[in-house]
């Protein structure tokens, strides 16, 4: 079950965004923005002005798709790394640890090659309840992951979720795609979450890198 196109989505996928982003920099911090059609669906450029955006959200997309696209966030460069994705792997029946080893293995991959990099993991975002728990226990190995790969974690679910893991419903039409009001409350706690990013200090010297298959592996 591929995700369908969220409100105000241009469903549209731009290659010339990183050429164009890397021949007109220019002193604002780069920022490549990873995901699926949530990401895809967001006016980041109008809502960080201060940030050069580029928007690599594609509607539809699974952690299969973001292994295949990692080569176009290492030839960007950027200087911040935001990513939330994951919750197509569920609709399509891959398993909770499909898409944990997808995301590790992308953001090992991304640290080695872009150390200088910051990055930002976001938890996968509630849905219809009966995906809260596979996407809770995502969500806790992503968590403890991060950190050694030198990126922080944004915890989306307390924002955005009921008590019984359901989606809240001011925030989608459909218990899984955002509208305006759940744009609003993403990006409540992601406007400071973007300021701490920018806090950390760039990396000097390489850090060593844990392989994926070293983690234990999420309960099924």
């Amino acid at each position: 079950m591929n995700d369908a196109q969220p409100d105000g989505a241009t469903g549209e996928h731009d290659d010339s965004l990183a050429h164009d982003a890397r021949d007109e920099r220019d002193e604002r911090d780069t920022v490549a923005f990873l995901g699926d059609s949530l990401t895809a669906g967001g006016r980041w450029a109008d809502w960080f002005p201060d940030l050069n955006v580029v928007n690599l959200g594609v509607d539809g997309s699974t952690t299969d798709d973001l292994i295949a696209r990692v080569d176009d966030v290492v030839e960007l460069r950027p200087d911040e790394i935001v990513m939330l994705i994951g919750t197509n792997d569920l609709g399509t029946r891959q398993t909770v640890e499909h898409l944990v080893r997808n995301i590790e293995s992308a953001c090992v991959r991304l640290r080695k090659e872009l150390p200088g990099s910051r990055m930002l993991v976001q938890s996968i975002l509630p849905r219809g309840r009966e995906y809260a728990r596979r996407i809770q226990d995502a969500n806790i190995h992503l968590r403890q992951f991060s950190s050694t790969v030198r990126a922080q974690f944004l915890d989306l679910w307390p924002a955005m979720a009921f008590e019984d893991g359901e989606l809240n419903a001011e925030f989608s039409d459909d218990r899984l795609h955002l509208n305006a009001a759940g744009y609003e409350a993403w990006l409540g706690e992601l406007r400071p979450a973007l300021v701490r990013l920018r806090e950390m200090p760039p990396m000097t010297t390489p850090i060593q890198i844990i392989r994926p298959d070293q983690y234990t592996r999420p309960p099924r």
